[in-house]
């Protein structure tokens, strides 16, 4: 019997990393860049613990998106979690480099320890980094202030959800001429 090689694609993964909080630019502009990802179909990443990366999933599951949610704890029971998928990695802090290796890209909101830590982590393994700026916080500062010298991954930082459509095209996870839209 003749065996055949099937063909596998798998669809594109984007981290949401960073911090920012409700009513502040940078946290609408999470919320509209979960919804870009979704629309696009494009697989969220999140740890969803912070307001930023939980409103980018909630509004990616609005409009029927995948959300995979990498949690540092153990439980598999967590109530009103936003996502398709849930992966308690009993790790703590250590999930970083689980959150830092998920995706094709990694976009940076803001930030603190936690998300420099991430950051960090996607510049050894060479994953593309688009920044947030226009909108304060520590992903202002990464394009001018990269982890180090080596110029491990890209850095394209976005200021509005046109910006970042065009940045995914680039990196050729959102396919050229995609509306977004569906």
């Amino acid at each position: 019997m003749k065996q055949t090689k099937a063909t596998i694609h798998r669809k594109g993964q984007v981290c949401v990393l960073g911090s920012a909080e409700p009513g502040s630019a940078a946290y609408e502009l999470a919320g509209s860049a979960g919804e870009l990802l979704a629309r696009s179909g494009i697989t969220l990443i999140s740890g969803c613990g912070s307001p930023a990366t939980r409103v980018a999933a909630e509004r990616a599951l609005a409009v029927g998106g995948r959300v995979v949610s990498i949690v540092p704890g153990d439980d598999i029971n967590l109530q009103n979690w936003p996502c398709s998928v849930l992966i308690p990695c009993g790790m703590g802090d250590a999930r970083n480099l689980l959150m830092a290796l998920a995706g094709d890209a990694c976009l940076v909101i803001g930030g603190r320890a936690g998300t420099i830590s991430e950051v960090c982590l996607a510049w050894l393994h060479h994953r593309p980094l688009l920044p947030l700026t226009g909108c304060g916080g520590w992903s202002e500062q990464l394009q001018q202030n990269p982890p180090d010298e080596r110029r491990n991954s890209k850095i394209l930082p976005w200021s509005s959800i046109d910006e970042l459509r065009s940045k995914l095209e680039e990196l050729g996870i959102i396919k050229d001429g995609s509306s977004g839209d569906g």
